[in-house]
């Protein structure tokens, strides 16, 4: 008959905390990066969001103000979009990120060796490796993705009043920057888990003996 191997939901993801809390400070250094792409991509977005309410609300200084603070500011529209340089600098910053975690998975994958194998020599299966390090990647990244795009939010808001004065609070598009922050935690939690797509495939499929066999 075929052996049929159950792991719980609940087991994997409090296997998937515990791995975090035993290394802390790799999981923080990977965090962090998430945070500070998440916080740059949201602090852009939302500036642009308040420039963009700010020109919506139709006062002559406001939008010399934005004029003389870089924003292209052309006659006839409601709203500003992001220029092409920050969308390269975006998009660069958010491949660094990447590339950052699926290093530091990696490494995580080479010191767990033996807990892989342990677990696959006691008829964990490859998807349970797998669940393990996809838990591990969102719990990280909805963090550090909740915690870059509120800085970002934040950081853009406070620019705000220092560039265009305390005024500006009340022309603050308040929905569209909650919708920008929603956007900036989704997309850290989506780029999180595309990083430990690979590290968590090539984890499952350690052969036991090969990985039994590693000398810490």
């Amino acid at each position: 008959m075929r052996r049929l191997v159950a792991l719980p939901f609940a087991k994997s993801c409090q296997m998937a905390y515990q791995s975090i809390r035993v290394r802390f400070f790799r999981s923080l250094v990977t965090t962090m990066s998430l945070v500070l792409a998440v916080a740059f991509l949201s602090f852009t977005q939302a500036g642009n969001d308040i420039a963009g309410g700010l020109l919506a609300g139709g006062r002559p200084h406001f939008t010399e103000a934005l004029a003389k603070a870089g924003y292209e500011v052309q006659p006839g529209t409601a709203g500003i979009a992001s220029s092409s340089k920050e969308r390269w600098i975006i998009f660069l910053s958010l491949l660094v990120c990447v590339v950052g975690i699926i290093n530091a998975q990696l490494m995580s994958v080479t010191e767990r060796f033996r807990e892989i194998g342990t677990l696959k020599c006691l008829g964990a299966l490859d998807r349970f490796i797998v669940r393990i390090f996809v838990i591990e990647a969102t719990i990280q990244g909805v963090i550090g993705s909740f915690t870059g795009a509120l800085i970002g939010a934040l950081a853009a808001i406070a620019a705000a009043m220092i560039k265009f004065g305390i005024a500006s609070a009340g022309f603050i598009p308040w929905p569209e920057i909650g919708s920008t922050v929603l956007i900036a935690i989704c997309t850290g939690t989506v780029l999180s888990l595309l990083g430990v797509l690979y590290p968590a495939i090539v984890a499952a499929r350690m052969q036991p003996v090969e990985a039994m066999r590693v000398e810490q």
